[in-house]
């Protein structure tokens, strides 16, 4: 598992190695300058269709990200949302129609979402991935993708858990059908066999409060919940306050409530997988190749996770986190 995790750690710093050093020759105007892309004030219009949930702090970091990168970039970046696969694939039709530059998107529910971006592909539109659907990007016309290994992620958690000596899991998923979420809970499951999931509804929060709490009651040998969103996270430390349960608590990602757990430790660990530097590198990607035909990863995924933030880093990491960075 540690080489698993030091391999992910290397193909991650090449690559934004690459995509900084690149973006480095564009700036200074020899490529830029033929392609006519910012220095000369061309802007680019930029799609980025998430899966985002109404509430989601996680969504504002990726968008800040994405924010950033279009400011810098002089793209025009139109952002929409739906939990919705459904939803997500009407949007990116609407990208299509209205001749956008590119389409960034995730993909979560890839059989609604992927017809719609293989037909982006199709009519000339580059199309990348991010967040979600890192083993399936390549099946829907989608070039590159940037995010976590989400089996990987899961795996070194149920690792450490492990070896800290957890004996029952209990893994939240509160996205129900969400790829993603299943790949992380199955991730733990293989590396701490046993692992119960436990489905909630993560758009009503006093109700997966409840449903934790209730869990937590009814059985008691529950050692460790994993919950895989920073929300998620209050709701099951509030739900083991609440109870007599002595269950560690980790999660995935990061929330001014989860830093304060941390700091405070009441939450073991957060698995971070940098969504600020998924929302800034999907646009970067992008106008690197609407200007310059560049195409970032070799044909493999760029890995911006997992890493973990814990007590041992948590200072510094608690910093970026308050300026929506982390």
């Amino acid at each position: 598992m540690l080489r698993s995790r030091k391999t992910a750690t290397a193909v991650l710093a090449a690559a934004v190695g690459v995509l900084l050093a690149v973006a480095g020759c564009s700036s200074r105007g020899g490529a830029q300058a033929q392609s006519g892309g910012a220095a000369e004030g061309q802007s680019y219009t930029i799609a980025m269709i998430t899966h985002e949930a109404p509430g989601s702090a996680f969504w504002d970091r990726v968008r800040s990200g994405a924010e950033q990168a279009a400011r810098d970039l002089n793209v025009d970046l139109k952002y929409s949302n739906d939990p919705a696969g459904s939803n997500q694939a009407t949007f990116v039709q609407n990208a299509v129609d209205s001749k956008v530059a590119g389409i960034a998107v995730t993909y979560a529910y890839p059989d609604q979402v992927g017809p719609a971006t293989e037909k982006a592909a199709q009519a000339g539109i580059p199309v990348v991935a991010f967040n979600a659907g890192m083993n399936v990007y390549k099946d829907y016309g989608a070039s590159m993708f940037f995010g976590s290994d989400e089996d990987l992620a899961g795996q070194s958690a149920g690792t450490r858990i492990a070896q800290e000596g957890g004996t029952k899991v209990l893994c939240v998923v509160h996205e129900q059908g969400n790829i993603s979420l299943e790949t992380r809970c199955g991730g733990v499951a293989k590396s701490f066999p046993g692992t119960e999931t436990l489905q909630v509804n993560g758009s009503d929060l006093p109700s997966v409060q409840q449903t934790i709490s209730a869990k937590l009651q009814q059985d008691p040998s529950i050692s460790n919940v994993v919950t895989l969103d920073a929300g998620i996270a209050s709701a099951a430390l509030a739900a083991k306050e609440s109870t007599s349960s002595r269950a560690k608590i980790e999660t995935f990602d990061l929330s001014p409530d989860v830093v304060t757990g941390i700091k405070e430790e009441k939450i073991d660990f957060s698995v971070d997988q940098q969504p600020y530097l998924q929302g800034y590198l999907a646009v970067q990607a992008l106008w690197l190749n609407l200007t310059n035909g560049n195409d970032i990863g070799g044909g493999r995924p760029v890995l911006t996770g997992p890493s973990y933030v814990d007590s041992s880093n948590i200072d510094k990491v608690a910093d970026y986190a308050a300026r929506n960075t982390r």
